[in-house]
């Protein structure tokens, strides 16, 4: 059972690390949108989902009252969150299975793929040491992304 253990608290941690990085847009939109860090909230809690939340982000950075470089420092952070959110995702939104003695440990996706003639849902994946190491990865570029957040923040002085 100690692997179901380490895999969910894992999981969790992964889950953690997004929402705090993620959280971290709020500052993005009060400096890019030139606003106080309440109304970015009220922004930020208005989009419901992190794609609407980073698409924001990357269209204020990409008007013309953004400076290059700092347009293409946030792009470049928007474009990794990106990348990390589709792992995060699959983690958040599938099914867990272990065996008896909690030691192999598989995800279900809930989701539908639709071809033109057939259906398939709920894709089986095994969570192995390659899979693992993946999260772990992922979570350690998201710890990456929250302080390049924090230092563009600072460096730029967005509301606070």
């Amino acid at each position: 059972m100690a692997r179901f253990h380490d895999i969910l608290l894992l999981i969790g941690q992964l889950n953690y690390t997004w929402t705090n990085t993620e959280s971290l847009l709020i500052y993005l939109i009060a400096g890019l949108a030139r606003v106080d860090k309440e109304t970015a909230i009220i922004i930020f809690l208005t989009l419901n989902t992190t794609r609407a939340r980073i698409e924001l982000v990357e269209r204020l950075a990409k008007t013309n009252k953004t400076p290059l470089n700092q347009r293409q420092e946030i792009l470049a952070l928007t474009q990794q969150l990106g990348r990390q959110a589709k792992l995060r995702n699959k983690y958040s939104h599938c099914i867990y299975s272990f065996d008896e003695t909690g030691d192999q440990a598989s995800t279900q996706l809930m989701a539908i793929f639709d071809s033109k003639d057939t259906i398939k849902y709920g894709k089986i994946e095994q969570i192995n040491d390659a899979e693992i190491s993946r999260i772990n990865e992922v979570i350690e570029q998201l710890r990456v992304v929250n302080r390049e957040i924090w230092s563009i923040v600072e460096r730029y002085s967005f509301p606070r």
